[in-house]
């Protein structure tokens, strides 16, 4: 789907708010209600746009680890890819996870209420025989960023 600079302002609005009205999103994008609500929902259909969610401040609820894990499988086979893959999708506290390339094979956020529980978590997985050969904790002491807002306009080629 190629976007134009209507699309990207209304990438932008509702990426900043996800909550904004169908009024105020037709004014930042430079449209009428009917035909920005229109092009908005045809960036859901072409699954542009996902999803909204609310930030929320669990720490300030309770206390929480977060915690950065490197993990490397002892085999490289699709099957031990596809099982570990599923085994973090099933997984609530593991949040976050990205395959990569380099000396490991996946970063994983896990999110906890304290480090033992998030020692519980990795032995459960250990036992689960997925086929990790080892794995690197890293605690996050400070979040110093954390976005959810993509910069599109310096990710995307500039529209015609």
């Amino acid at each position: 789907m190629k976007l134009d600079a209507i699309d990207l302002r209304i990438l932008e609005a509702i990426q900043e708010n996800g909550r904004i009205t169908k009024l105020s999103l037709a004014e930042k994008a430079g449209l009428s209600p009917t035909p920005c609500w229109l092009r908005l929902r045809k960036l859901e259909k072409a699954g542009i746009v996902t999803g909204y969610h609310a930030r929320v401040a669990v720490r300030r609820l309770a206390p929480v680890a977060s915690v950065m894990m490197e993990v490397t499988l002892a085999n490289h086979r699709q099957a031990d890819f596809d099982r570990f893959e599923r085994a973090v999708a099933t997984t609530p506290e593991i949040v976050a996870c990205w395959s990569v390339g380099g000396g490991v094979d996946y970063i994983l956020k896990i999110m906890a209420p304290d480090i033992d529980a998030y020692q519980r978590l990795v032995d459960s997985l250990l036992d689960r025989e997925l086929g990790i050969d080892r794995y690197f904790t890293y605690i996050v002491t400070k979040t110093v960023k954390e976005e959810t807002v993509l910069p599109l306009t310096t990710l995307l080629p500039s529209p015609e």
